[in-house]
């Protein structure tokens, strides 16, 4: 099967742009060179593993399209069983500043975009697929919203969302700023501040051996009574 990601979304205006641009035989190559299905494979479900974010993006009644950030501890983001060979992504949706844009988009539009960013290794991934959206009261959510809880996640859960897969695209690190999180910044650091740790007790030790210094002077001492 040929890339299916770029084969669904380059539309016939999307193709006569590529053309004007000189770029539309480099991508019928790709398109029939590259082979992707809709099943999320070993790297892709690794990476979705270890985001804490994504951004969502919806069609609204009137055409308008709307891009919606979702956030929450690693992982939150859940790779399910896949489903009549396509795979499903699945997670708790929680209550925001309840305006509703992107669930209200969804009751008449399912499909929707991911754009999953890894800033400090500058890649990115891409999936489209359609949502589903099961309300928390619903008491048939319950095993799927216990499947998908998170330890430390925050905030009132109020549906589960579901995706099934119909396609996905890694994106070239072009133009892609890095950019570093918290916790990947305690991660890069952890050999420096071990290192500034090791030099500061070193340094401390041999000040001790400085003549003058109270650490030093106290040493003398103590050999002076021991002799």
């Amino acid at each position: 099967m040929p890339h299916r990601y770029l084969q669904e979304l380059t539309t016939p205006s999307v193709a006569a742009a590529q053309q004007r641009y000189g770029s539309r035989p480099a991508v019928q190559r790709m398109v029939s060179g590259w082979h992707t299905d809709a099943l999320l494979g070993a790297d892709e479900a690794g990476f979705i593993a270890e985001r804490d974010s994504f951004y969502l993006g919806t069609v609204s009644e009137n055409g308008w399209p709307y891009l919606q950030h979702r956030g929450g501890p690693p992982g939150f983001l859940r790779v399910l069983d896949p489903v009549d060979g396509h795979s499903v992504l699945g997670w708790a949706d929680l209550r925001g500043n309840r305006q509703y844009l992107s669930v209200g988009n969804l009751g008449t539009s399912p499909r929707v975009s991911l754009l999953l960013m890894d800033y400090a290794h500058q890649r990115r991934l891409k999936i489209i697929g359609t949502a589903s959206v099961l309300d928390v009261r619903d008491r048939t959510s319950e095993d799927l919203r216990e499947r998908l809880s998170v330890p430390g996640q925050s905030g009132k859960v109020e549906r589960v969302i579901t995706v099934d897969v119909h396609g996905y695209d890694w994106n070239c690190p072009q133009h892609i700023t890095p950019r570093f999180s918290e916790a990947e910044l305690a991660d890069a650091l952890a050999p420096v501040r071990d290192e500034l740790a090791r030099l500061r007790a070193e340094n401390h030790a041999l000040r001790g051996q400085l003549p003058g210094h109270p650490h030093a002077d106290q040493r003398q001492d103590r050999e002076s009574h021991e002799h």
